[in-house]
């Protein structure tokens, strides 16, 4: 699943189409699972032909062309989407195209394999009222250590657990919240309540380094290279993943524990051992 540094590289990526005029919105034949698209493409068509791109925002992980009459277009990923101004990985995938005038590039695509994906629309008013304060949590870039602690202190979640939380804190997912805690020497399990608030302040800066060198890399492309940047490029920070997917290998960082995979509600954790103490 694209997470922060995934969708933050496409935001960048498809930064040229600011200022650019919409000329045509286009939902594509695909015989695979159909995407969501909100309203329908036809209404769609009608409220995006004409209007300016005045800027291009992330909303944890989704991507958001903000228009020149403060409507969005937001593109959400979800596991296998992408948003690209270059030729996508298959043809056969491709679920919008839009096509501009004055801009970098001449159009915007997206691609999404399981369809699991989607493309809506909201007027400035309707963009406020769903995603009203409460809805999503801050951005994990954005939030600032004491704020950060607070969101999670007073819960026995399991630590890794409540990072996936989008209510609490937007944009980490299941990759990066077990390379964050790694980082910051946490076990997964510890529950929120029993972190000391120097370990929280740890984590907060561990997350922001993680986070801002993994967008760096442009993201991590895992081995069904489904992820790929705007320009339909591999990312390259699955190089410097140092426990997840690494389960059974000699962990990176001590180089003598060996790296376990867990599960937690669902999802695969991975984590060393020796340098992750359980307390």
């Amino acid at each position: 699943m694209p997470e922060l540094p995934e969708v933050e590289t496409m935001r960048r990526g498809v930064l040229g189409l600011v200022g650019g005029r919409i000329e045509s919105f286009e939902k594509l034949a695909c015989e695979r699972r159909p995407i969501g698209i909100t309203p329908t493409a036809g209404v769609l068509k009608k409220k995006l032909v004409g209007r300016t791109i005045q800027r291009i925002d992330r909303l944890g992980k989704r991507v958001l062309l903000v228009l020149d009459d403060q409507s969005r277009l937001m593109f959400e990923p979800r596991m296998t989407g992408l948003v690209l101004i270059s030729d996508p990985p298959t043809r056969d995938h491709l679920r919008v195209r839009l096509t501009l005038s004055g801009s970098q590039h001449p159009e915007l695509l997206y691609w999404d394999r399981r369809g699991l994906g989607s493309v809506r629309w909201f007027s400035a008013e309707q963009f406020a009222e769903e995603f009203h304060q409460g809805r999503l949590g801050p951005d994990a870039l954005d939030v600032d250590a004491t704020t950060f602690r607070e969101k999670f202190s007073s819960t026995r979640q399991p630590i890794k657990v409540a990072l996936l939380d989008q209510r609490r804190i937007a944009g980490i997912g299941n990759l990066y919240a077990s390379e964050i805690l790694h980082l910051a020497k946490v076990h997964p399990a510890t529950p929120c309540s029993n972190v000391s608030s120097q370990a929280w302040k740890q984590i907060h800066a561990c997350m922001v380094e993680v986070l801002e060198l993994a967008i760096r890399y442009e993201g991590s492309t895992l081995n069904d290279g489904t992820y790929r940047n705007a320009l339909n490029q591999n990312g390259s920070y699955q190089n410097e993943h140092r426990v997840y997917a690494k389960q059974g290998e000699v962990c990176r960082s001590c180089g003598k524990g060996v790296i376990v995979r867990t599960v937690q509600a669902q999802r695969a954790t991975f984590h060393c051992p020796r340098c992750q103490k359980e307390k």
